[in-house]
């Protein structure tokens, strides 16, 4: 059995996760995906190596490269231990991840936020403030990775007072508005505190 998984123009780590989600269900047979850039073919022979795969890499032509897995080869996965305690926070205080080019920032911002909603173990909160409150607010693209954590249990709390300075007090469209108080409290209990 072969499956492909066409990854191409996916930003990432749309390639990564695609490609764990199909060598997931399968037992045998062989996974090829297509990608496009260098960038993504290095993150997905990671993956294989955290599965405990030998994936095989080939440029198809400039922009089409194929990484290849036989999972009946698959040997013991990887054992990767489980970072994330009782009350791991994540910590959002800008729509931008990284300083530098803000259009670039924001991209790598939605990137994380998705990434989030992929994890297979996921943090208990996601702490909105400063900047970061405007990802929450309607219009914003993070709205829907959001979402998608708080149906998985997340809880999606953003500082009032910064919805208020932006305006964006009554158009909150996912989570709770909480106070500095509360973010301190979730902050001082945290087990581990993610700020990316």
């Amino acid at each position: 059995m072969k499956k492909i998984v066409d990854a191409k123009g996916l930003p990432c780590p749309q390639p990564v996760i695609k490609a764990k989600e199909v060598l997931k269900e399968m037992t045998e047979g062989t996974v090829e995906v297509l990608v496009d850039n260098e960038i993504a073919v290095q993150n997905l022979m990671k993956l294989g190596g955290y599965l405990g795969l030998k994936p095989v890499s080939e440029k198809l032509s400039k922009e089409e490269f194929r990484v290849s897995y036989d999972v009946t080869e698959r040997k013991a996965e990887t054992c990767i231990p489980d970072a994330r305690r009782k009350g791991q926070v994540v910590v959002i205080s800008s729509d931008c991840m990284g300083s530098g080019d803000d259009e670039l920032g924001r991209q790598l911002m939605k990137g994380f936020l998705y990434a989030q909603t992929q994890l297979d173990v996921l943090p208990d909160t996601v702490l909105l403030y400063n900047g970061g409150a405007k990802l929450s607010a309607e219009g914003s693209q993070s709205v829907e990775d959001l979402r998608s954590l708080e149906a998985q249990g997340v809880e999606i709390l953003t500082c009032g007072t910064c919805l208020n300075f932006y305006g964006l007090s009554e158009k909150l469209a996912v989570g709770n508005v909480t106070n500095m108080y509360d973010i301190a409290e979730k902050l001082s209990g945290a087990s581990s505190v993610i700020r990316p």
